[in-house]
């Protein structure tokens, strides 16, 4: 796959760990259900904490692109969902910390709540 990043000054820079946008070439694209941090074996939340929330969506969600023959070298697009956007910048951090420069599109949206009462949820899209 090959990913380009593309940016302007005219138009506002990212405020957080992603691109404005990115175009990619590839064999094949791959379309990514919501993660939320339930523990595989359990089908329970990892916690009611924020941020172990966040690490266990983005573990879930790197399970599945393993599963599907990628990397997060390959995600192009991620969509966030918080039920709280005053953390958005505590899963911006988290962000930061697990996905690969150059960092891939992304939309963060404040939703009213989540399945199993999670605070977090992450899609993605990958090509390949």
């Amino acid at each position: 796959m090959s990913k380009q990043i593309i940016h302007t000054d005219t138009a506002p820079a990212a405020v957080g760990p992603y691109s404005q946008a990115v175009a990619a070439s590839g064999t094949k694209t791959v379309y990514l259900s919501g993660q939320i941090g339930l523990e595989p074996g359990t089908g329970d939340l990892v916690s009611e904490n924020f941020d172990a929330q966040v690490r266990q969506a983005f573990a879930n969600m790197q399970e599945v692109i393993t599963a599907a023959g990628g990397t997060l070298d390959n995600v192009v697009k991620l969509t966030l969902f918080l039920t709280d956007l005053g953390k958005f910048t505590a899963a911006n951090a988290i962000m930061a910390e697990i996905i690969p420069q150059p960092f891939p599109a992304r939309s963060t949206i404040g939703v009213a709540s989540l399945p199993k009462g999670a605070q977090f949820e992450v899609e993605a899209i990958l090509v390949l």
